[in-house]
């Protein structure tokens, strides 16, 4: 139950304090008084979106606070655990907000998330507004006002998981079917071309060595001519023997050269050597350079072959042996892909006898639901004054199954037994159209426990008699709660246990929006004011105390 709503520099209010009471509380004012104020406020702490400019102008920060009693089995009670706050002393919402837009969020003091926040005011508090109209009267949204009056939440969750578990396995048959398709139309290519790499087997960086060593054979045919000669010239044929002779002829002649030939012969001697260095050198080099004239053509083969085949395929060298993976891959697709479509129909066919199982079993729930709310809303219209009329949930089978089911819901009403029936908005009068909406809000929120409810302008469009059974509908609805009303109508108003009058006051540089509690005096005056306009005449007043007196 909301005890207090405390507002701080919210739009046109400056400081307001309320406390609220068990039973219906009512809420009344003139047109443009700032109702709606009292709406946004506590939407604001609940939450919920709204506006985002609420700070009133000139303040450094607009806040407000909610306090709220919990029983012990109230649901928010489990949400609070769950995220580690304690509830021994009660429960107070605060929320700020400044002027730049940032907020912040607090739960018993500790600051808190969004998330949290909207998650615990739908077990505090349900808000039945003129908006919310459309959405009762719109029946793409009736089978999810059924589901949650069947509490049907988690059943509608499996549905869901089930669906797209059904989706995605319809989704890899479909393409595997496609992919095996497209292969199955190239497998004579890809049998030839897996053939054709194989035989030739190449391997990555093999054209760049065949290239090399082509280029060193080709190299070895020009220069090997050069070397050859080079080779005669530093051999026993040339520079060798010619050094040879002359250490000879020198050695010979050293005797009688009185020491003057020791010296060249042993620099002949030291170059000898370097040129037997050179000498294997050349060796070696010619030794490198030898190759059979057929082991070049068949490098350039090799070679040449392996080029052709990339760019028969489009791609590099070295990508050829991955390639010849991918082919090999996709030829084993082929050959086992009829085995993994047999795999895959296996999984859909799993999937739809799963989902067929949770969505019947969700229909049935439906159905149930569906005649309780009918009797519900049977029983809710007779204090309406509406005991003839017929309401029905009609529910059948949607065009094509989806992720909440297989079922189409539609409620209709008959305003008189054998009148036909039809959608509410089509059907229902502008007075039997509020008392319908009523008797279906109250309905849609009989089994949540511990909420406060807040009806803004229930009543509006009717009056007289109609208006007093609609009053009288939600004081006995407070016997067992606490209802908070925003209304326009006399007949209402009077029937409520706490009373509040908003209005507006401006003093020539600021209005501001009020909200008193109302005592027994001042009551006969607002209703006196509602039944009669500004001007309050002495047949209103009596009017007034007739209709406090009940």
């Amino acid at each position: 139950m909301l005890h207090t709503l405390s507002i701080r520099n919210i739009l046109l209010i400056e400081s307001l304090d309320l406390d609220f009471q068990p039973g219906l509380n009512v809420l009344t004012g003139e047109t443009g008084a700032g109702k709606s104020i009292f709406l946004d406020s506590l939407g604001f702490v609940l939450g919920w979106r709204g506006r985002s400019d609420i700070v009133r102008q000139g303040a450094a920060q607009g806040e407000v606070m909610a306090e709220f009693s919990l029983t012990d089995n109230h649901p928010a009670r489990a949400i609070l655990d769950e995220a580690g706050y304690s509830t021994d002393d009660g429960l107070i919402l605060r929320r700020t907000n400044s002027p730049d837009g940032r907020k912040r969020a607090y739960v018993n003091d500790k600051v808190c998330s969004g998330e949290l926040l909207r998650a615990l005011s739908e077990t505090l508090v349900e808000i039945h507004g003129q908006n919310d109209d459309k959405g009762l009267l719109d029946p793409k949204g009736h089978r999810a006002h059924l589901d949650d009056f069947a509490g049907a939440s988690n059943q509608v969750k499996a549905v869901r998981s089930a669906w797209r578990d059904l989706i995605t396995a319809r989704k890899a048959l479909v393409e595997a079917q496609a992919a095996l398709e497209e292969a199955s139309r190239d497998a004579d290519f890809l049998r030839h071309s897996v053939q054709e790499l194989d035989e030739l087997s190449p391997e990555v960086g093999e054209d760049a060595e065949l290239d090399t060593r082509r280029r060193l054979m080709q190299a070895s045919a020009r220069i090997r001519e050069s070397i050859s000669k080079a080779y005669s010239a530093v051999s026993m044929d040339g520079a060798e023997g010619l050094m040879s002779d002359a250490i000879r002829w020198l050695e010979d002649a050293a005797p009688q050269a009185g020491g003057h030939l020791e010296e060249p012969v042993e620099a002949l001697g030291r170059s000898l050597s370097e040129l037997a260095d050179a000498q294997r050198g050349i060796e070696d080099a010619l030794t490198a350079m030898y190759f059979n004239p057929s082991d070049l053509e068949h490098l350039e083969e090799r070679l040449f072959a392996i080029r052709a085949l990339a760019r028969k395929h489009n791609v590099q060298s070295d990508e050829l042996p991955e390639l010849t993976e991918t082919f090999r891959t996709r030829l084993l697709d082929i050959d086992t892909g009829a085995d993994h479509i047999l795999v895959l129909r296996g999984a859909v066919t799993e999937a739809e006898a799963t989902y067929d199982a949770l969505a019947s079993a969700l229909s049935q729930t439906r159905r149930e639901a569906g005649g309780q709310l009918d009797t519900a809303m049977g029983a809710e219209l007779v204090p309406l004054k509406m005991e003839r009329a017929e309401f029905t949930t009609q529910i059948s089978e949607a065009n094509q199954a989806g992720p909440e089911g297989r079922d189409r819901v539609v409620f209709t009403v008959a305003t008189n037994p054998g009148a036909p029936s039809g959608l509410i908005n089509k059907i229902a009068s502008g007075g039997e159209l509020s008392r319908f909406l009523l008797a279906l809000k109250v309905c849609l929120t009989s089994r949540a426990s511990g909420l406060t409810m807040i009806f803004d302008e229930i009543d509006r469009g009717i009056g007289g008699a109609t208006a007093d059974a609609v009053g009288r509908r939600l004081a006995d609805l407070s016997e067992s709660g606490q209802l908070l009303v925003v209304t326009h109508s006399p007949q209402v108003a009077a029937l409520g246990g706490h009373h509040w009058q908003v209005s507006k006051s401006d003093d020539g540089q600021n209005t501001l929006t009020e909200v008193r509690p109302l005592d027994a005096d001042a009551r006969v005056d607002e209703i006196a004011r509602m039944l009669a306009g500004d001007s309050v005449t002495a047949e209103a007043r009596s009017a007034a105390v007739v209709l406090l007196a009940g």
